[in-house]
């Protein structure tokens, strides 16, 4: 599930480019107040996504806790088990399990951090809003994909309002 925010690795990259952009943008002030305005709506985007996965998490099925609670990864990686076999049998991440608790990590579905180097700020104004045409239309795409991924509505939903909001930026 962390691989959902992982998988947004594009959210989070596109929140601090225009934040750092916007901090400094050289231009008419017009310009650093829509890149900070974005930049802006961006961290609630982060912040959905996030907040989608953490109540995702909450309701998981009793018999996936109940197998962490009886063995599982948990009880194998930290009873000494075969964590191999386990892990392969669960096809998950451990360290989703380990360090985060199960919850939403900048990380990508192999545990990989995110970083700033995926943050792209050039001070050439025309050269970062046309990378930023670029991200944009990387993460709508990333988003279309995660929407014919799922059939909840609740997460179909949000990921339509991320589909409207990025076509708007």
């Amino acid at each position: 599930m962390q691989e959902l925010l992982g998988g947004q690795w594009g959210e989070i990259s596109v929140m601090m480019t225009y934040l750092f952009q916007g901090w400094n943008c050289r231009g008419p002030a017009k310009y650093r107040d829509m890149l900070m305005d974005t930049a802006t709506e961006e961290i609630g985007h982060v912040e959905m996504i996030a907040t989608m996965i953490a109540r995702l998490l909450e309701t998981s099925p009793v018999e996936t806790e109940k197998a962490a609670e009886d063995g599982g990864v948990v009880g194998a990686v930290l009873g000494g088990g075969d964590t191999q076999e386990t892990i392969i049998n669960a096809a998950m991440n451990p360290q989703h399990a380990i360090v985060t608790g199960l919850g939403a990590a900048p990380r990508d579905s192999q545990g990989n951090p995110w970083n700033a180097g995926y943050t792209i700020a050039s001070g050439n104004l025309l050269a970062d809003m046309r990378f930023n045409v670029t991200a944009e239309s990387q993460g709508r795409l990333q988003v279309a994909r995660l929407y014919q991924l799922t059939g909840d509505s609740g997460v179909r939903d949000m990921f339509s309002f991320l589909l409207a909001r990025d076509t708007m930026h």
